[in-house]
């Protein structure tokens, strides 16, 4: 018999880290759009559909929380090179998105700009805790 109160360990980690200096409306999206990424890709976060007792049905969810952190422009440029370095997969939010309307444009505000040109404000990644814990180094749990 399992105990309901015991609490489930991940081996793995969904975080998402925020550059600080974000308005709150811009934190939200930021974090809905990196986050909508990983779930595309990564089939085993994603938990079993839900329904109501009146067997209404909704659409599944995470498996697991979402860490949120907050860092500097320094610490997220970090962070994504610790990612990449790592082959963490990860999802990205330039500065240059809040300008565009759609995913066509978003895509090719992205494409337009090398890696290590990128103006981050969010970037989302999942892996093994101990990975993502490096990648995150110098950032800190979103207040």
């Amino acid at each position: 018999m399992s105990n309901e109160n015991t609490a489930v360990r991940f081996e793995n980690k969904i975080a998402v880290l925020l550059r600080e200096d974000l308005e709150s409306w811009q934190r939200l999206n930021v974090t809905a759009f990196l986050v909508s990424g990983l779930g595309s890709e990564l089939p085993e976060v994603i938990g079993e559909p839900y329904a109501d007792s009146d067997g209404t049905p909704y659409l599944p969810m995470f498996r697991q929380p979402v860490l949120v952190f907050e860092g500097t422009k320094e610490t997220l440029t970090a962070a994504h090179g610790r990612a990449l370095s790592r082959a963490l997969p990860r999802s990205v939010f330039t500065s240059d998105l809040f300008a565009t309307g759609n995913d066509r444009d978003n895509r090719a505000a992205v494409r337009a700009v090398p890696k290590d040109g990128l103006d981050l404000v969010g970037l989302a990644v999942y892996g093994p805790r101990n990975a993502v814990d490096k990648v995150l180094k110098g950032a800190r749990m979103h207040p």
